[in-house]
């Protein structure tokens, strides 16, 4: 995976993940890296997979890996570019596009997707009520790693009351939340 070079050499090895001077789309998060893990084995072959918040999109890039048809999303076009050389790279096509959470119509008229897929994307409590929006429109099944930033507590509690069952596995200090509507 290339990423920009200031950002490279960047340590995210403390017991939650820290909020770098650099776009945070050009780190590599344990977190992404994770959801790639924990995807490694599902089969995906021809689903629809949506990636929110891509940044290096090494979730979308493990699934398109896994035959699945992927479009990866950030609000930085930079990302975007990084992300086609990456899958490139590795020997896939993924298609990219940008996207604003507040103003998801184009990315909801692609849609329905099978799968959602988002890593490190709860850094702000005000995410939360435009995430839980915006996902049901998208598809009924969604994979969210985090390293356990507060959002995320308000974020189950919520996704639960809205009918969204959720299943929780850890690896190392990352949360990886599987949400299923109900």
């Amino acid at each position: 995976m290339l990423q920009p070079e200031e950002s490279a050499g960047l340590p995210d090895d403390g017991p939650v993940e820290w909020a770098p001077l650099a776009p945070y789309w050009s780190v590599l998060w344990r977190s992404g890296v994770k959801l790639a893990r924990e995807l490694d084995g599902e089969e995906l072959s021809g689903l629809r997979v949506v990636e929110l918040g891509c940044g290096l999109a090494v979730p979308g890039i493990a699934a398109a890996r896994a035959d699945a048809v992927v479009l990866a999303t950030d609000s930085d076009a930079e990302a975007l570019e990084l992300v086609a050389e990456n899958a490139r790279a590795n020997g896939v096509t993924v298609e990219t596009a940008v996207v604003d959470w507040a103003e998801p119509h184009e990315l909801i008229s692609r849609g329905p997707f099978d799968l959602v897929l988002a890593a490190d994307v709860l850094y702000e409590r005000a995410s939360v009520a435009v995430l839980l929006s915006l996902l049901p429109r998208l598809a009924p099944e969604v994979w969210l790693a985090d390293p356990g930033r507060p959002p995320a507590d308000a974020f189950l509690e919520e996704a639960r009351r809205r009918h969204w069952g959720v299943e929780t596995r850890v690896r190392d200090v990352v949360q990886i939340h599987r949400l299923q509507l109900d």
